[in-house]
């Protein structure tokens, strides 16, 4: 009977068991951030639908069309024809509609909003108006009626004036709201896709999953900042194409300028993210963390309207938000064409947002 040996196998010298590069976790985590988000397909709605309908919603309801008319009320009386005839031999008759009704009517009317303006005479060559000065229209109808029926009642200006009409790109609503709306989809996206996803990951005990690996916890929140980063180039080009080819917006500054502001906005927010949603347990929590930190952005940073109109007191406290600069920033690089280096304070802004926020979340983060 023979016995069967078994001969080891010969060990190789010199061999290394193949190791991970210092930035492997870091490419792995965003790769897999990426793969998730395929997976949610409301992503594409709320990232790259909603702002272009919201951009095609403002940019028909404020688009370049002929003024309004004047709605006006007339109180019925025995001297309303007078005010009719005045208006019709005024050079502003086409921009005047004019509606005789009794007085209790044209009150009503203008209380619920449908005259701007109610005349009434008195049959002794006066005239009175009731307007609301807390209506801009208003005011404009009390103006404009005023100076008609003084031109038809043969008052000559003594000053000869001329007006020319302005619209061009540059100069409309629709250029001011575009690159205010690339600045909120970059604040949106970045704080609210980084807190969810990290509230989420802590919910389901994902994040106690790391703790007993060797990942540095710098690599993992700068993972998640980074991976808004693809998604930030798609929406940001989807904004400024649409803007372009729908509205003929005219882009004067550098496309490389542009996406390097949009670049340091959205780190900037998605470390602010980080921050918010650092030690949050539940969805509903980072829910109402996130709200509180945007919603003074989304009133004082100029979105929709210019933050100018707000008293000089809360000036300084306006330009120092993220969201200013790099609405001020966008709006001085595309519409005006000013170069990087004019926006150095507003740069400043936003790095230092982005690197006190990063720098708090790396403190405050907990893995549990």
């Amino acid at each position: 009977m023979t016995t069967a040996s078994t001969t080891p196998s010969p060990v190789r010298t010199g061999s290394r068991a193949p190791r991970n590069g210092r930035w492997s976790a870091f490419a792995h985590l965003v790769n897999a951030r990426m793969r998730e988000l395929q997976r949610e397909p409301e992503v594409i709605f709320w990232v790259f639908v909603f702002p272009l309908l919201l951009a095609l919603g403002l940019g028909v309801a404020f688009r370049n069309k002929p003024a309004d008319m004047t709605s006006i009320a007339i109180a019925a009386g025995p001297h309303a024809p007078e005010v009719l005839g005045l208006i019709e031999r005024s050079p502003q008759k086409s921009s005047i509609r004019a509606t005789v009704l009794d007085p209790q009517e044209a009150r009503k009317g203008f209380r619920l909003g449908k005259y701007d303006l109610v005349v009434e005479a008195d049959g002794k060559g006066s005239f009175q108006y009731l307007y609301d000065p807390a209506r801009p229209e208003s005011v404009l109808s009390k103006s404009e009626l005023d100076d008609a029926l003084q031109i038809a009642a043969g008052r000559k200006d003594p000053l000869t004036t001329s007006a020319v009409v302005s619209s061009e790109p540059g100069s409309r609503y629709i250029d001011f709201l575009i690159p205010g709306l690339i600045g909120m989809n970059v604040m949106n996206s970045g704080m609210w896709s980084i807190g969810f996803a990290l509230v989420d990951m802590r919910q389901r005990k994902l994040l106690k999953r790391f703790v007993a690996t060797p990942l540095r916890k710098s690599d993992f929140l700068l993972a998640l900042a980074c991976s808004r980063l693809v998604l930030m180039a798609i929406e940001v080009g989807l904004l400024l194409s649409f803007g372009v080819f729908v509205f003929h917006l005219r882009v004067l500054g550098s496309v490389l300028s542009i996406v390097l502001l949009a670049t340091i906005g959205a780190i900037a927010f998605a470390s602010l993210g980080l921050l918010t949603a650092s030690r949050a347990q539940k969805i509903e929590s980072v829910s109402g963390l996130i709200n509180l930190v945007m919603m003074p952005m989304w009133i004082f940073s100029g979105v929709f309207f210019s933050y100018e109109r707000f008293p000089a007191i809360v000036q300084p406290f306006i330009k120092a938000l993220p969201l200013t600069a790099l609405n001020d920033a966008l709006r001085a690089t595309i519409l005006e064409g000013a170069p990087l280096a004019s926006q150095a304070g507003r740069l400043l802004i936003l790095l230092l947002w982005g690197g006190i926020s990063f720098t708090a979340a790396m403190r405050w983060f907990r893995w549990t």
